[in-house]
């Protein structure tokens, strides 16, 4: 497996950790992190600061055992793609969620430049109603 497949490998690895620093190991000031329209944290956030404030900071307020559980990673070389299982439940409705997800990530030698999620929006916001 390719060095980019390794920093995306270690990312999640860092996820399940809970281990922020990890995490944030491939991420630059210019790195463009984009959450979905229609998901809680939908934008797209630059840099380390905005990504952990805009997003994980978010989710792990509003959400009880909120995980991602990665079931596939592919190589794609410059592209490295998850595929996974979000999960949690809403703090303010006390329902749950499953939602499936494919991580895009664009990288340049180790580090992210770009990242894309995409996830079925509607089961995250059933939860949050």
């Amino acid at each position: 497996m390719g060095k980019n497949y390794e920093t995306i490998k270690a990312h999640y690895a860092g996820s399940d950790a809970h281990d922020m620093a990890a995490m944030m190991a491939p991420i630059t000031p210019a790195t463009a992190w984009t959450e979905m329209v229609g998901f809680p944290c939908a934008g797209t956030y630059v840099g380390a600061p905005a990504i952990i404030e805009g997003v994980f900071k978010r989710l792990g307020e509003d959400w009880d055992g909120y995980t991602f559980k990665l079931e596939r990673l592919v190589d794609g070389g410059d592209t490295v793609v998850g595929i996974g299982t979000y999960s949690g439940t809403y703090r303010k409705t006390g329902k749950a969620m499953s939602a499936r997800v494919v991580h895009v990530w664009d990288l340049k030698d180790g580090k992210v430049v770009r990242f894309e999620q995409f996830t079925d929006t509607k089961l995250v916001a059933e939860a949050m109603r």
